[in-house]
């Protein structure tokens, strides 16, 4: 018999009363408090001030934020919050006529992306910058954030991947006994390398390119990874079973072609 990894994590670190800190909310936060340590190199990099980054930070969290949850609350889960608005935009749900406080659980990460891009596009334009020079940047380090979140979904013990008997299968006790693919790690450590690939390019290529080449390869490079992982995720929600292809990689294909698109206008030889 094959020895499984069985995985048994409290997603919650302590709680006081109703609210509990959790290791995804840590690690996202984690994620992207590096995010602005990278931006900062960048900004230092292309002469942009720290009030600007600063300004971009805001923008960026709340884009991310209020893109991820719409993006979950409409592409996944519309048929409970078309009659749930509120709680799309609070972190409580009310249970037993009572409201509790249960953070955002459900985000979605292609709604974080039109949530940046929509950001970026106010933010450009009210300080003057060019937007697909801000989009560069914000590649760099956004795989990175990605990988983060990817972590904090295996604390939770969610987003699982199809059953398995591969010897690296994990099984998700919170959720029932059946062996499983990693499906969080497959993701995280996708996004991982593709932070390396476009750093590294980033760094040492960025004058061989114009603006919009990078944003175009994380595109390209992050949508494509995520297309083909989903093949071994389980399906989120009911509706998916009976499609061929799940909403996350009919979602994906617009991203790649975008991103395609992007790379081929903006490369330089």
């Amino acid at each position: 018999m094959l020895n499984f990894i069985h995985w048994d994590i409290d997603p919650e670190i302590f709680r006081f009363g109703s609210m509990a800190i959790r290791y995804y909310s840590l690690l996202f936060v984690s994620g992207l408090i590096i995010s602005f340590y990278i931006l900062k190199k960048l900004f230092e990099r292309n002469n942009l001030s720290m009030e600007l980054l600063d300004k971009l930070f805001f923008y960026t969290f709340f884009g991310i934020i209020l893109g991820a949850r719409v993006g979950h609350c409409v592409f996944y889960e519309w048929f409970y919050f078309k009659d749930h608005i509120l709680e799309i935009f609070i972190p409580f749900k009310e249970i037993n006529g009572t409201f509790e406080f249960t953070g955002f659980q459900g985000l979605a990460s292609h709604g974080a992306g039109l949530g940046i891009i929509t950001s970026m596009l106010i933010y450009t334009r009210l300080n003057k910058l060019n937007f697909l020079s801000i989009l560069d940047m914000l590649a760099v380090n956004t795989p990175l954030a990605g990988a983060f979140i990817r972590f904090g979904n295996l604390m939770n013990s969610e987003i699982v991947g199809s059953p398995t008997d591969v010897s690296w299968a994990f099984v998700f006790e919170r959720l029932d006994n059946i062996p499983r693919h990693p499906a969080q790690l497959y993701e995280a450590i996708a996004y991982l390398i593709i932070f390396v690939i476009i750093a590294y390019s980033y760094f040492k290529y960025r004058e061989k390119t114009k603006n919009g080449f990078y944003a175009g390869l994380f595109l390209a490079l992050t949508f494509t990874a995520r297309f083909f992982i989903e093949f071994v995720k389980a399906n989120q929600e009911l509706f998916e079973k009976d499609w061929s292809l799940n909403m996350g990689q009919w979602l994906s294909i617009p991203f790649v072609l975008i991103g395609i698109i992007l790379m081929a206008k903006t490369y330089k030889k």
